[in-house]
Formats: C-alpha cells, structure tokens, sequence
C-alpha cells in the first residue's frame, strides 16, 4: 500500500512537473510575441535599384523619429530616381533621401508621414558576447505588404573591428561590430534591425559579407553608438553639399571636371553616381592617381551622392584651392587631392 501511494505520489510530481513546464514555455512563448509585435511596426521594407545590375532590389530599414525618419543601409539600392518604401500596415510611400554616409555604410530617409512608431537612438542598448540578440529584416523579400518582417534569434559571438579582415572581407566600414552567430546578413537584410532579448535597439544590420579566400560568410551588425551622431547630422542637414546652401558665394573660376581632367560615365539619370569613366593624361586627376571606375563620394569631406551634386559642388572651390576627394575603389576608400596647375 506505501509502495502504491509513493507511486502515485511521484506520478502526480512527475505530471506536475510537466505541467509547470508547459506554463513556463507558453509564458515565455507569449512574452517573445510581446517583445516582437511593437517592433514590427518600427521596421519597414525598401525597394529601389538593382534590377538592371541582377542584384536584389530591395532592402530593409526601421523608423528613427516620429516625423518619418528611415535608417538603412547605403547601397545601390538608393541609386534611384524613385525609392520607396512599404511600411508596417502595408502603406507605400515614395522616400527622400536625406543623406548618407558611405564610411559607415548608412543612410537616412524621409517619408511624408508621421509614426509614433520609432526606436530612439539615444536609448540604444551595448551588447557584449553571448548577449542573446533578435534581428529584424525583409531577408529575401519574403514580405511585400503588411505582412511582419522576419525575425531571427542568435547571439553575439564577439565584438571587434571589422578593419581587422581588410583584405578578406570587402567592405568600406573599419569600425566596432557585432559578429553575429546567426544568419542575418542574407539579401534584403541589410538595413534591418538588431535588438537585444528585450527588444531595445542595439544595431543595424550590415551587407553581405564573403571572404575572398575561403567563401564563407560573416553575419554582422553596426552598433548604434558608432553611427548616432553620423545620423543627428544628416537628420539636421549638416553633411548637405555645400553647393545647397544658399550664402554659398561661387569663385571667378572655377573647378570643372575638364580643368581636373575626369571624364564622369554619361548622366542618363537624375541621380546618376558620380563614377570615373576616364582620366585625361597628365591632368591633375592623372597625378592624383584616380582611375577609371572609381566611385567619388566626398568632396572636401561633404559628400556628393550624384554627377550633378558633383559638379554643383566642384563650383564652389576656386580653380587655385586644392580639391579633396574620397573616391571608393573595390571597397575601400581612399582619399586624393587634387592640384589644377596654373598656365
């Protein structure tokens, strides 16, 4: 009879048991729902360029402020005469570009709507390795409309310079970052957010990453520390070209691409990257060792995101005043002056 009631008593603990589990995991199960569902309505998807180049023409972003203020990632997919941007309750809407900044691999937008929806960069969080983290993208365009941006769970397997893999991992970036243990950086993630267990921001996703020698990937993030104030100066119009600004007085003479001997790739579209197509022999651009096929993307450290911004900007320097670029070849950057010699 005691051998039967310790029986009973133990399968009554060992049910129990498992009912207490079953709670717990259904608890946590609603609480993951919880921390995930106001982050959706934070995230958005974006869509622009790609297509003609058979690259992916879509990417991901979050909200940053309640007057429609977009984080992402630079990339081509901005290199649109029309970017746009599908929001949380499946609304599209056509984006401006406010401006980048292409040594930390990001760009803001400005949609005409308001949200109350946002992440506020001054709360973001700091991980350390194994900190348990979520990352919120489009990756591969799975939505379209309203439906809820994908979520992965890893963690952080380390924090460290991405400049230590120059030469392995082709990217302009040469700051701190998360190296995720998670797929995150697949197409269309870039741009996405990345949040601790508890759904604070702490990052914004990066590119697609392989390493040249090996082939094999790396799944990384941005910390929100490293691009906040890069972000407070587009939002305020500070990294503008000065060309926009109307005080700006224009010289006598001014630089011209035929003075520095850049020949540009033809101006088919409104926005058309500012590419070298051809150097003039023994011109100034010649000497400063620019080549064909580099990017420019500075001029005296204010940045130019098209031809015309391009020669807009060359106006304002005088012809005797050295010109400073910052030109993208193969991913990295590299900074030229160049002289226009006096006859």
């Amino acid at each position: 009879m005691k051998r039967l009631m310790l029986i009973t008593a133990m399968t009554l603990l060992f049910v129990g048991n498992g009912s207490n589990q079953n709670r717990i995991q259904a608890e946590s199960n609603r609480s993951f729902a919880d921390v995930i569902r106001p982050i959706q309505a934070k995230m958005a998807k974006i869509y622009g360029a790609g297509g003609i180049r058979g690259l992916e023409a879509y990417q991901s972003g979050f909200f940053i402020s309640d007057q429609g203020h977009l984080l992402t990632s630079w990339s081509y997919v901005l290199d649109s005469d029309v970017v746009s941007v599908t929001t949380a309750d499946g609304k599209r809407w056509e984006a401006t570009l406010l401006g980048a900044d292409p040594r930390l691999e990001i760009a803001v937008l400005k949609l005409p709507t308001e949200t109350p929806d946002f992440f506020d960069l001054s709360q973001a969080t700091t991980l350390r390795p194994g900190n348990r983290v979520l990352a919120f993208s489009n990756l591969y365009s799975i939505a379209s409309g309203n439906e809820p941006n994908s979520v992965l769970h890893g963690v952080v397997a380390a924090v460290s310079k991405l400049q230590a893999s120059k030469g392995t991992f082709q990217t302009p970036y040469a700051g701190q970052a998360y190296i995720l243990d998670a797929m995150t950086n697949n197409a269309g993630a870039t741009g996405g957010a990345l949040t601790d267990r508890q759904g604070t921001l702490a990052g914004i996703l990066g590119k697609e990453l392989q390493n040249s020698q090996n082939s094999t990937w790396l799944n990384y993030a941005i910390p929100i520390q490293e691009v906040q104030l890069a972000v407070e100066d587009i939002m305020a119009g500070r990294m503008r070209p000065r060309s926009l600004a109307n005080e700006t007085k224009l010289p006598e003479q001014p630089v011209t691409l035929a003075s520095l001997g850049l020949i540009l790739i033809p101006d088919v579209l409104s926005r058309t990257p500012p590419f070298v197509d051809r150097i003039q022999p023994n011109s100034a651009a010649d000497k400063a060792d620019l080549q064909t096929d580099d990017l420019i993307l500075y001029v005296d450290g204010r940045i130019v995101q098209s031809r015309k911004e391009l020669i807009r900007e060359l106006a304002t320097i005088d012809i005797l005043d050295p010109v400073r670029l910052t030109v993208m070849r193969q991913q990295q950057l590299i900074e030229v002056t160049l002289q226009v010699e006096s006859e």
